[in-house]
């Protein structure tokens, strides 16, 4: 699929950390006009966007954001008409497992309600489209390989995985990911669904693994580490992972589906002492930063590995990541040591009080 004139392009959950990324790529690499729309929940920032605004306020001209629920029809019903799009990245979701764990309705109302919406909408504006743009809309629904449950020690997952959420979180986006493939067959909506292994990079919410390593690291704080510290995940560069969505969008089929991966199995324990011993040679302090990390009772429902077996866009679609782990990493991890002031204002915002992040180390401190 080519284009022939700028198209709008709509693309939901764009203050999150993936939708933020995909935002700048587009309009830095093509003419086309982007809507964001995003409640701006707890992890959302607009800071990305305004950073590449600085440096051209020309992007300005091609972009607008709106604040929406997607969890309210009619306003979601409206904002669609009034848009207008092309297409559509469907990227909005609650996503943090531990907060699934402590309160799972958020991740309801929105992963599967929210999802629910705007495909009936999204329906109802397709039926009404010319034939042409018919040929080319697409939903891209953007989900995560947590559906597919917990690999053993071999195996990787892939397009004919079966489901086996484990969470809150990952049970509420392998509906979203249902309901989507069933547009598709009932319906006819052009959709497409994309499983992404765990992403990482600058601007990521603190509160996620490697962010949350780094930044306790340099605060001095204890680093807790689940279980034996052995689950194994597969890390994917958010840009890599932005490349790979856009040539899905460019040149998929609907009703195709895709698992992207970084091909960067850690375990959690090997990718904490990486980025302990990383800050030791680039920001040394009086002990070693591996000093602080402690293991701490495991989370319920913990899967134990993921892994996924990216051949399917690599042979269709001809991508192919760029980063490898440690140039990634290395860039993620100076990211974080230069903009620590908008990690503590993120953190501010957030105001988290839930038991899963919330662990009392003082409980498994030496005496």
């Amino acid at each position: 699929m080519t284009f022939e004139k700028p198209k709008n392009i709509l693309i939901t959950g764009g203050l999150g950390f993936i939708g933020s990324n995909l935002i700048r790529k587009l309009l830095l690499s093509t003419s086309h006009k982007i809507f964001n729309v995003d409640f701006n929940g707890y992890a959302s920032s607009n800071d990305a966007l305004l950073d590449l605004f600085s440096k051209n306020d020309d992007f300005l001209e091609r972009y607008k954001y709106f604040n929406i629920d997607l969890s309210k029809y009619s306003k979601v019903e409206k904002i669609l008409n009034d848009i207008n799009p092309d297409s559509i990245f469907h990227l909005a979701a609650e996503s943090h497992v531990d907060r699934s764990i402590d309160d799972p309705n958020p991740f309801i109302k929105s992963n599967i309600l929210g999802t629910y919406n705007l495909l009936e909408v999204s329906r109802s504006f397709f039926n009404n489209l010319s034939s042409k743009r018919k040929n080319e809309f697409r939903f891209l629904h953007i989900s995560t390989d947590e559906v597919f449950g917990s690999l053993g020690e071999v195996g990787l997952f892939n397009e004919e995985s079966n489901y086996d959420p484990r969470s809150p979180y990952s049970a509420s986006k392998a509906s979203s990911d249902h309901l989507v493939k069933a547009w598709f067959h009932t319906y006819d909506l052009p959709t497409i669904i994309c499983n992404c292994s765990n992403n990482y990079g600058p601007w990521q919410f603190p509160e996620k693994f490697i962010p949350n390593i780094v930044l306790k690291a340099l605060n001095g704080e204890f680093i807790p580490i689940y279980g034996d510290g052995k689950n194994v995940r597969d890390w994917l560069y958010v840009e890599d992972h932005v490349d790979a969505l856009i040539s899905i969008f460019l040149d998929a089929s609907p009703g195709s589906s895709f698992c992207i991966g970084g091909n960067n199995e850690r375990t959690n324990i090997e990718l904490a002492l990486y980025i302990c011993n990383y800050l030791d040679d680039i920001n040394p302090g009086k002990n070693k930063y591996s000093n602080l990390i402690k293991f701490v009772d495991d989370r319920p429902g913990h899967d134990r590995r993921y892994g996924i077996d990216s051949t399917k866009i690599k042979s269709l679609l001809d991508w192919e990541e760029k980063y490898s782990f440690e140039k990634g990493i290395k860039k993620t991890i100076n990211w974080y040591l230069k903009n620590r002031f908008w990690c503590q204002k993120m953190l501010n915002k957030s105001k988290y009080k839930g038991e899963r992040l919330g662990i009392n180390l003082k409980n498994y401190l030496e005496e």
